[in-house]
Formats: C-alpha cells, structure tokens, sequence
C-alpha cells in the first residue's frame, strides 16, 4: 500500500503544493474562516464526499463510508490563521501551519479515494475553526461530531527545536494553557496629589511582582508570565484610575494547572488591590493537555515506519504550547486519539510572522495520515486497489 501512496503522492505534488499555496495566500483569522470553508466544500464535491456545514459558525464535516461494517474514525484539520504584523503591514497569516494541516488532511482522503480504496466503517473529516481562540473544538462538541467516533486523529508541524524535517511522532504531548484577563479600577487624581488618587500603575506593578514570585513544585513544568499591560492615558500629570492586564499560564499536567490558576488568581487580587484598587480577573480562553492514548500511539508508530522507514519514528515532544484538539479526549474519555507531529524543518518558530518549513514534508504527513486511516479502520487492503 505504501508504495502505491508514494507513487500518487509523486503524481500530484503539484496539486497537493498548489492547494497549499492558496490556503497560505487566502488565510482567515478566527470565526472568520469563510472563503476558507467554501475551498474546502468544493475539493471534495469534486470527489463526491458529502460534508455538512454550519449556520452558527464556519468550519465543515466531510462523511465518507458507510459506518456500517467499522468503526468510526475522525481526521481533523484546524483552519485558522493569527493576525499578525507582517513585514510591517497587519494581516491574516498562517504561522501555525494550519494551511498545512488543512492540505494534509484532505489530500490523505484524496489519494486514498483516487486509489479504489472504499472504507467499511466511517470517516469523518473534520475542519475545525478557531483554534487559536481556544473555542473551536468546543464548537464542534457542541454540534456532536464526536460522540460517535472510535479514534480521532489530527496533526501538527513541529518547530525545528523539536523535530527535524523527515522524521515525525505518534503522539505531540502538548502542555495545558490558561489566559487570564484583568482590570484594575482606582481613583483619578492630579499627578500633585497622588493621596488623593488610587494610582491602578502602581497595582500592575504589584501584580507584575506576585505573579512571578509564585511557586509550585519544580519537578513540573509550568510557569506565569504577565504579557499585557495597558494603564493611563497621553496625560502624564494625571493618576490613572483604569487598567487592564493579561496573564499567560502554562503548565505541563492538568492537575497543575488548576494549583497554578488558584495560585496566581489569589496573588493578582491580593497585590493588586493592596492600595485599595479594586481587581477583577477573568478567564479569557484555556486548553487542556495532551492525555497519551498507547493503542492510537502503536497504530500511528506503525504508519510512520511504513511511511518514513524506522529511523523516521521520533519520540513524542513535551511542549509547553496548547492545543484545543485534546478537549475532545477530555469531553469524552473512552476516545481513542493522538496527534502525528510532524518534522518539518520549521523556522524560526511556529507563531513567528516569518515562519517557513520544507513543503516537502506535506507528503510525509499525506502519506501517514493514509496508512494510518486504512489501519484505523481495520481493513485490509484489497488487491484492486490501483
């Protein structure tokens, strides 16, 4: 079967490339993904898979197979970009690779379907908005895409700091992610008379100071950094009396987590209103982490050896970064699911405006993302297939 992949893969690089050089040039911020969906509707009305689409948000569900003799596996793709400054001009940019994942995934449904191959059970193709917003897999829990499937599969291009180009993981274990947004409320005054003012600068400071001093047990990842601040205005004789802040929060287990949003939450407050401010703080957008699944880890190990060779096989990264695709392990427990990473020779750095990796490594993943959905699926292959 691997074989007759890298031969259609060899045959359509320029259709795999092209389709991944219109993704990158359209890209589409958050909940904002429209021209986006409509591409990805017509690729596969053009191989006659049926999708469902949705009135509340962006995004589509392509069903292939009949799901009446296997399982139900799901292979999901994010679609959106960030808004970056970019060369000095702000724009939707795709520095996550989510035009990538997008290719990877339809492309691995195209080559097999081209191929003769006919699934037993189903295949979901899940096109996931608003990844980044942390609330796109909740959006499609919510339209119950997931309650029925057996395995989930999704994928990744890892930065070079973790996985060099050619190689690739069954499984990414990213970290749990928590952003925090405050405000601080004081009283304004004349700069000669700060007594008469509640200074909310001075709170920032504070909770600048207590946010980094928490501690938890060192033998787990995690960390607290204050990344927004924003206080006064073009005034500089007037004490300001409103202020906002963000809070980045990462944390390798989940667990931790939770010990570090107590932590932190109970430190801002306190800090913060030590001069009698007053100090709201709410949850902006969280992600859990990674739960490894051993049985889906095997099967994709497998693929990636077929696909690469054994010396491909890397073992999976630890990575502070989130993901929203493992809320759907967390949503439904007996969930098989893992996520490929992919080396890529990514640089410098996913979320850089200037990101860029070897193209080459979109073949690697069609190819594993292949071979693992014909072993999801538990079929043989038959000897028709061209």
């Amino acid at each position: 079967m691997i074989d007759k992949i890298r031969e259609w893969i060899s045959r359509n690089q320029g259709r795999i490339e092209g389709t991944y050089q219109y993704l990158h040039e359209n890209a589409e911020i958050s909940w904002e993904e429209v021209q986006t969906t409509k591409f990805l509707c017509k690729q596969l009305e053009r191989i006659g898979i049926p999708y469902e689409t949705f009135e509340e948000h962006t995004g589509l569900v392509g069903y292939w197979g009949s799901g009446k003799d296997g399982p139900t596996i799901g292979i999901r793709a994010d679609m959106d970009a960030l808004w970056q400054r970019v060369n000095g001009e702000w724009k939707a940019n795709h520095s996550c690779g989510h035009d990538a994942h997008m290719t990877m995934v339809l492309y691995s449904i195209i080559c097999l379907k081209e191929l003769g191959f006919s699934p037993k059970g189903l295949v979901k193709i899940i096109f996931q908005p608003a990844e980044e917003s942390g609330y796109g897999a909740k959006a499609i829990l919510e339209r119950g895409i997931i309650e029925d499937i057996d395995y989930l599969l999704g994928t990744h291009v890892r930065p070079i700091q973790e996985l060099p180009f050619g190689v690739a993981s069954p499984a990414i274990y990213h970290g749990a992610t928590t952003l925090l947004k405050g405000r601080v409320t004081g009283v304004q005054a004349h700069g000669a008379r700060p007594n008469l003012g509640v200074n909310v600068v001075d709170s920032l400071a504070g909770i600048v100071q207590a946010v980094n001093s928490v501690q938890l047990d060192p033998t787990k990842p995690a960390s607290a950094k204050v990344t927004v601040v924003k206080a006064g205005g073009d005034n500089i004789n007037v004490i300001p009396d409103y202020a906002e802040f963000g809070i980045d929060l990462r944390a390798q287990e989940n667990d931790v987590m939770k010990k570090l949003i107590q932590r932190v939450e109970y430190a801002v407050i306190t800090a913060g209103s030590a001069n009698q401010a007053t100090v709201e703080v709410e949850e902006l957008a969280s992600m859990v982490a990674a739960e490894p699944c051993p049985e889906m880890e095997e099967i994709i190990r497998e693929s990636i050896a077929e696909a690469l060779g054994d010396e491909g096989v890397a073992q999976p990264p630890v990575t502070p970064g989130g993901e929203d695709f493992h809320f759907y392990k967390a949503s439904f427990t007996a969930l098989k699911s893992t996520m490929v990473g992919l080396g890529t020779g990514l640089q410098p750095g996913l979320h850089h405006p200037e990101m860029s990796f070897n193209i080459k490594a979109l073949h690697n993943g069609i190819a594993i993302l292949s071979l693992a959905a014909v072993k999801l699926l538990k079929q043989e292959v038959n000897e028709h297939v061209r």
